[in-house]
């Protein structure tokens, strides 16, 4: 139906071609459209269904400065409909707040990615907690504290510190989860040797 009305319509391209649409080819008009107009391409990418962004980025057949201009204007006129206030100067003291945090998130693996404004919820043990990022250039200094862990948790299992067993045994796992995560990835290669002919030949 699509390709008899394009013919009773006359369409064709720059080339004199004729053109035809498929049905695919709405969905992709429609998300053009549709970012060109203002739409964040991450809105777009759920109406259509997409479970990854890249998924949606080549429906869309604009160019990057186009893409650059329609986030700007969406921005623009975002702020148009917010209190002025949310958009003011920071002052010096709320600044300097700022670079803290970001000063603080350096730790001695690697670095906190705990959010802005955020306190420490695991008491600064960093060993067991799912938002530190080590460091690949810590892993030994990560070792060596596992190492350390499993000499105190023979000592408390010797003096019968049951607690400590069970509070060091949780420090041990999340040390040796994070050694798994960065450590890089060991090579699948295995040497067989080579095959020899009977008889020595």
């Amino acid at each position: 139906m699509l390709r008899a009305t394009a013919e009773r319509m006359g369409l064709t391209d720059s080339a004199g071609n004729p053109v035809w649409l498929a049905p695919h080819d709405f969905r992709r008009v429609f998300t053009t459209t549709a970012v060109q107009d203002g739409l964040p391409l991450h809105i777009a990418s759920r109406i259509l269904g997409h479970r990854h962004l890249n998924s949606t980025q080549p429906y869309t057949a604009v160019f990057q400065d186009d893409l650059i201009r329609t986030y700007r204007s969406f921005i623009d006129r975002r702020r148009s409909t917010r209190p002025v206030e949310e958009y003011r100067e920071p002052t010096p003291e709320e600044w300097d707040e700022f670079e803290e945090h970001f000063a603080l998130r350096r730790v001695e693996l690697g670095s906190c990615a705990r959010p802005y404004g955020s306190s420490c919820e695991h008491e600064h043990a960093c060993i067991r907690c799912p938002v530190l990022r080590v460091d690949p250039a810590q892993l030994d200094r990560l070792e060596a504290i596992a190492t350390s862990l499993q000499q105190r948790i023979a000592e408390a299992d010797e003096r019968g510190w049951a607690g400590e067993v069970e509070q060091l045994t949780i420090s041990l796992r999340a040390a040796q989860d994070k050694i798994l995560a960065t450590a890089p990835p060991r090579d699948p290669t295995v040497l067989l040797g080579y095959p020899t002919l009977p008889g020595g030949r």
